[in-house]
C-alpha cells in the first residue's frame, strides 16, 4: 500500500490540474497560433502558473491501495491487485 501523504498529494495534484485546465489549453492554444509577441507572452504567463497545474505531474495510482506502478487504466488497478482479484473471482 503506497504511503496516505503520497495518495493525498496526488489527489491534491488532481484538484489543482483541474482548476487550471482550461487557462492552460487557452495558453498552448495561444502559443500555437500566436504573432512571436503574443507567444512570448502566453510562454511567460504559463511558466507562471503552478508547477502542480500541469497534468504530466499526475500519477496513475490503484483506486484499492494507491499502488504506483504497474497500473491497469481499463481497470482502475494495480497488476497485482488485478490479479490477486482474479484468483478470487471477482
Amino acid at each position: 500500500m503506497a504511503k496516505k501523504s503520497k495518495i493525498a498529494k496526488d489527489a491534491e495534484r488532481r484538484k489543482i490540474v483541474a482548476r487550471y485546465a482550461d487557462r492552460r489549453a487557452e495558453l498552448k492554444e495561444r502559443i500555437r497560433t500566436g504573432s512571436p509577441d503574443e507567444v512570448a507572452l502566453a510562454v511567460r504567463e504559463l511558466a507562471a502558473l503552478p508547477r502542480d497545474a500541469s497534468p504530466t505531474r499526475l500519477r496513475n495510482r490503484d483506486v484499492v491501495d494507491g499502488r504506483p506502478r504497474g497500473h491497469l487504466a481499463r481497470f482502475g488497478l494495480s497488476r497485482v491487485r488485478f490479479r490477486a482479484m482474479s484468483h478470487d473471482g471477482q
